[in-house]
């Protein structure tokens, strides 16, 4: 596994009104979106922030570069082994919106036995790895804050 994928969305007080229906979210607060992959030790491998409030996690995805090794062939090699099949590409642990890829594992939404019924409870929960790391990462409040009261997101993506 190399790690848990999901979006963040930060809350952006000083949002330019001009901007303020692009950057809108679903709770109609302005916000911008942190993409992230996480490890279960909070080390995040890849981050992708700037999108405007009000796309999803799947528009995001489009729009991040978190896939263009893999697209290019450069992906990092892993090999690891399940049930005697030897697999040689990473995988990342994913809520239920995401594509329907060989490289994202989702849960199981409806298990039905008790092998589905214990396979969804440890991917929800090794899933939590991103979502326990967007807070580590937002608990910096002088880093983001400082950044979000900026009116650029331009000088965003550099702070």
């Amino acid at each position: 596994m190399i790690g848990s994928i999901d979006c963040m969305h930060w809350q952006w007080k000083n949002c330019p009104t001009a901007w303020q229906g692009d950057y809108g979210n679903r709770k109609g607060q302005k916000s911008i979106i942190l993409k992230a992959v996480a490890g279960f030790d909070t080390w995040v491998w890849h981050a992708f922030f700037g999108v405007a409030g009000s796309q999803n996690d799947l528009n995001v995805l489009g729009q991040s570069p978190v896939f263009n090794d893999v697209l290019r062939g450069e992906a990092p090699n892993i090999t690891y082994e399940i049930n005697n099949t030897i697999y040689q590409t990473g995988y990342y642990l994913a809520d239920g919106i995401y594509p329907r890829w060989t490289t994202f594992v989702k849960t199981i939404t409806h298990p039905r036995s008790h092998k589905e019924n214990f396979f969804a409870r440890y991917q929800e929960g090794y899933r939590k790895d991103v979502e326990r790391s967007c807070r580590l990462i937002s608990c910096n409040e002088i880093l983001f804050y400082s950044c979000c009261k900026s009116f650029r997101d331009d000088e965003m993506n550099s702070t």
